[in-house]
C-alpha cells in the first residue's frame, strides 16, 4: 500500500540556511534520480508555524509518496539526499502517513492512492491550494485569524503551514485525535468556516486538493517534541 512521508527540517545557522535554500533548486534532481520515489514536492515555510506570507528561511519540508512504508524507510535511511538533509539540519521529523481520502489535484496530478482501511488513532488533514493572484491579499488577511483559532483548539495535536511558491501555493497540515474532533472544528462557525465559504463563493483557488491520512509513525522531533505527544490540555 502506498506510503506518504512528510519530512520537516530546521536550520539554525546562516550557513545551513543558505544550504537549505539552495537545495530548493538542486535537491529535486537527486530526488528524481531515486527510482522508488513517486510524487514529491520541496516546500518552504512561513514564519511562526508557517501560516504567514513572510518566508521562514529556517524551516523546509519534503513531501513524497512511496510504494510502501518499508521502501520509504529504507530509501530515506540510505539515500544521500535525505541523509544530507538530516545531517545539516539542527532538528528533523518525518511523519509516515497512509492516505484514506483525497479529492482535487496537485500540479495537475492526483498523487495519493487511497485506502478504505479504518483509521485507528490520530487523523491528519492536508490541504493544498494554488491561489489566484487577484485574491492573494484577501486570503492572507484571513490566515492569522484561522491559525489562532486552530492553535487555541485543545484537540489539535500538531499543525504547520508550508508551500512551494511564496504567497501563491499554500499547504496546511494538521493532526487531530480522531475524525470527530477534526470535523467539529471544520463545522464550527468562525474564521475558518467563513474562509471556506468565501473560497467556494468567490472561487479563490485555481487548483486545490484535500486529503486525509492515518498517522502510522513518527520519527524525530519538532520543537523538541514528538508531534503525536503534543495534544494540549483543555
Amino acid at each position: 500500500m502506498q506510503a506518504v512521508t512528510l519530512s520537516l527540517y530546521r536550520f539554525d545557522s546562516l550557513a545551513t540556511r543558505l544550504w537549505a535554500f539552495g537545495q530548493m533548486a538542486t535537491a529535486r534532481f537527486a530526488l528524481k534520480a531515486l527510482p522508488e520515489i513517486g510524487f514529491f514536492k520541496l516546500c518552504g515555510s512561513g514564519t511562526g508555524e508557517g501560516f504567514t506570507p513572510i518566508p521562514n528561511t529556517g524551516v523546509y519540508a519534503i513531501l513524497a509518496t512511496w510504494p510502501d512504508a518499508g521502501t520509504a524507510r529504507r530509501v530515506m535511511a540510505e539515500a544521500r539526499v535525505f541523509r544530507r538533509y538530516a545531517s545539516v539540519s539542527s532538528e528533523s521529523c518525518t511523519l509516515y502517513l497512509g492516505s484514506r481520502s483525497a479529492r482535487g489535484a496537485w500540479s495537475g496530478q492526483a498523487p495519493f492512492e487511497t485506502s478504505d482501511a479504518p483509521i485507528d488513532g490520530p487523523i491528519a488533514a492536508l490541504t493544498r491550494a494554488t491561489l489566484k493572484p487577484s485574491i492573494a491579499l484577501r486570503f492572507w488577511r484571513r490566515v492569522p485569524d484561522i491559525s489562532q483559532v486552530i492553535g487555541e483548539d485543545p484537540n489539535v495535536m500538531f499543525k504547520i503551514g508550508v508551500g512551494e511558491v511564496p504567497l501563491l501555493h499554500q499547504v496546511t497540515f494538521s493532526i487531530w485525535p480522531d475524525a470527530a474532533t477534526m470535523a467539529a472544528f471544520a463545522r464550527a462557525d468562525g474564521p475558518h468556516a467563513r474562509a471556506i465559504r468565501a473560497v467556494r463563493e468567490e472561487r479563490w483557488f485555481s487548483e486545490e486538493l484535500y486529503a486525509r491520512f492515518s498517522v502510522d509513525d513518527v520519527t524525530g522531533t519538532w520543537d523538541g517534541r514528538v508531534p503525536l505527544q503534543t495534544t494540549k490540555k483543555a
